[in-house]
């Protein structure tokens, strides 16, 4: 397994990282025991779990049961500040609940530090000064130890690195945004500002929330049990005629070159600039394996040039 810089910082990951949000929800204890162990087997050491996972909390409490001994053999992260309670008293970025959530989080996942501990969302309500000062205490006190975003426009991404370095406190590392070879709309202005401050950059999503296996066809319903039959905003959202014409073409792509289309999605990730891990959830041992060989194609500079004319037009 490849293992990458996190952007700028000396935090070293696996260039496949594992998102849990399907621990403790689609993949009981047991199931989430075998594609743990088989995951740090095959050398992936980036765990990407938040406490809004599996139920407010099931994800990270999965993690702390299963990891033991082998918490030291991987890079742990997890997010705060979307809702963990109905009455929105417990969300945010403002000191008082990120001092309660990282205790809530460490205790969940059984462990005393977390490797990297992300915003989730942009809070409008808390000016990113408080927010920052308060993460620099829990580094200062070794319970996080790297700082990242998820979902932050460009111009707040700015915004939170200038601050940074003007009240001299550590910085996000790493941003985590949706991107794929169906979705690529960072690439306007978010792509940019994370190689201006090289952030590391950690896409989830990079089947475009299982579009891009193929496993969907124009013109036919989601089967029940699948990711766009339970959750059809999701079903809405992707499957588009634009978005089933470039799957077509990413497919005879794949195929002319003897490839599937998650190594197709994978490698490309994998060749774009400041992605330093490719974050995908897995429901069994034998997918994350898929995962983890997935980003062995070497695109060249021709063949990432093809691609983009498929899906850029």
């Amino acid at each position: 397994m490849e293992i990458r810089n996190l952007g700028g910082s000396g935090l070293r990951v696996s260039a496949v990282g594992i998102g849990c949000n399907n621990f403790g929800q689609r993949s009981d204890l047991e199931t989430s025991r075998k594609i743990i162990h088989k995951a740090i087997d095959l050398g992936i050491t980036l765990f990407d779990t938040a406490d809004i996972y599996a139920g407010r909390g099931g994800s990270e409490t999965v993690l702390g049961e299963v990891l033991g001994n082998r918490r030291k053999d991987i890079v742990l992260a997890t997010k705060y500040s979307k809702a963990m309670s109905d009455d929105g008293t417990r969300q945010g970025a403002s000191r008082r609940y990120i001092m309660t959530a990282v205790e809530d989080s460490l205790r969940r996942l059984k462990t005393d530090y977390i490797d990297l501990y992300q915003q989730h969302d942009f809070d409008p309500l808390t000016p990113i000064e408080e927010t920052l000062r308060a993460l620099e205490d829990l580094i200062r006190q070794g319970k996080v130890r790297y700082i990242g975003c998820s979902n932050f426009p460009a111009w707040r991404i700015a915004e939170a690195q200038f601050t940074a370095r003007g009240i001299n406190t550590h910085a996000f590392v790493s941003c985590q945004d949706e991107y794929s070879l169906i979705v690529r709309d960072i690439e306007k202005d978010l792509l940019p500002a994370a190689q201006a401050y090289n952030l590391g950059l950690l896409p989830f999503f990079p089947l475009a929330s299982s579009l891009l296996t193929g496993k969907y066809k124009r013109g036919e319903k989601p089967s029940a049990d699948s990711r766009f039959g339970k959750v059809t905003s999701l079903g809405e959202r992707y499957m588009t005629d634009r978005n089933f014409d470039i799957v077509a073409k990413l497919q005879d792509f794949a195929n002319a070159h003897g490839k599937t289309m998650i190594e197709l999605a994978f490698s490309w990730l994998a060749a774009r600039p400041q992605v330093s891990s490719v974050i995908a959830g897995a429901s069994s041992a034998e997918q994350i394996e898929q995962n983890a060989k997935a980003i062995n194609w070497k695109l060249t500079a021709d063949e990432m040039a093809q691609i983009d004319k498929i899906t850029l037009g």
